[in-house]
């Protein structure tokens, strides 16, 4: 091989080489570029895990001040019945003693004592309305913690595995749909005996309402319950031994369907006033009713 042959190889396995290196650069460039792009996305995940946690945290924290406060209320509300029945009694003795002929200071100093009753009533209906506020404005804060909560999901999908709503937020929610109730019901609960918090006495006569929960006849106390509210002629209960659910569907209007988790708060809940969502999700009420058993 001549020499200038010889060179001419050289140089072009010099090129090749340079080109090779050259697409290595690049790769190199391109490779580093993803790494980057995913050590972003990863920082970005992280972040967005701790900002759903603190959210949930934060609710978690929220519902228990929400449950310190219906017991506070719950309280409160008992003191109210105590000073009131008080006051009628102070009333009944006073209007007795002035129609006696008994002495006028110790009608005074019931009248004193009925005074000092009334002053307690006031000051306790005030701070009872305060705390319902507050109350009211805990809801709020968690509603919309629950909706900051599904926007921060990507894309707008909340993770419930591990989302605590206690069985005392979702009662209080049924009870407040219910309220609005014009015609017609229908709702699930675990146990009859979570009945007693939706206020079904205060339900008006003209709603029918149709209620399927669990039922122990051995029972005393549920046994009494099933006749308390079967004695109301709009009521009708059939027995469902599943409790895995909780629901109001009202009115055709607004449907909320509850599935129970297995940890003890760990309840998917879905609020709806959508017409396709209830559409789809009635098919689920319609089918737990049919197979909830009627009574004998």
């Amino acid at each position: 091989m001549e020499e200038d042959d010889r060179d001419r190889i050289i140089r072009e396995l010099r090129e090749e080489l340079k080109k090779v290196i050259k697409k290595f650069e690049n790769y190199n460039i391109i490779i580093k570029s993803k790494e980057d792009l995913i050590n972003n996305l990863t920082r970005s995940l992280d972040l967005k895990e701790d900002q759903i946690k603190t959210m949930i945290d934060s609710m978690n924290l929220k519902e228990q001040h929400n449950d310190t406060l219906n017991t506070s209320l719950q309280i409160k509300n008992e003191k109210i019945k105590d000073l009131e029945k008080n006051i009628r009694s102070l009333n009944e003795e006073i209007n007795l003693l002035k129609s006696s002929t008994v002495d006028k200071d110790i009608i005074a100093e019931k009248e004193s004592d009925l005074e000092e009753c009334q002053n307690k009533l006031v000051i306790l209906k005030g701070e009872l309305e305060k705390q319902e506020e507050d109350l009211d404005l805990l809801d709020a804060e968690n509603e919309k913690l629950r909706n900051d909560l599904a926007s921060s999901s990507d894309p707008q999908i909340v993770d419930w595995t591990h989302v605590e709503i206690p069985k005392e937020s979702i009662l209080k929610k049924i009870r407040k749909i219910l309220s609005k109730a014009v015609h017609n019901v229908t709702i699930a609960v675990p146990d009859i005996k979570d009945l007693q918090d939706l206020h079904l006495y205060e339900v008006r006569s003209s709603v029918n309402m149709k209620i399927m929960c669990y039922i122990d006849p051995s029972l005393e106390d549920d046994e009494q319950l099933l006749m308390e509210f079967e004695s109301l002629d709009n009521i009708s209960i059939r027995l469902y031994e599943d409790r895995d659910r909780y629901l109001i569907d009202r009115d055709g209007e607004e449907l909320l369907f509850g599935i129970i988790g297995e940890g003890e708060n760990n309840n998917l809940i879905i609020h709806t006033q959508d017409a396709k969502h209830q559409r789809l999700l009635r098919s689920l009420v319609m089918e737990g009713w049919l197979r909830a058993r009627k009574l004998d």
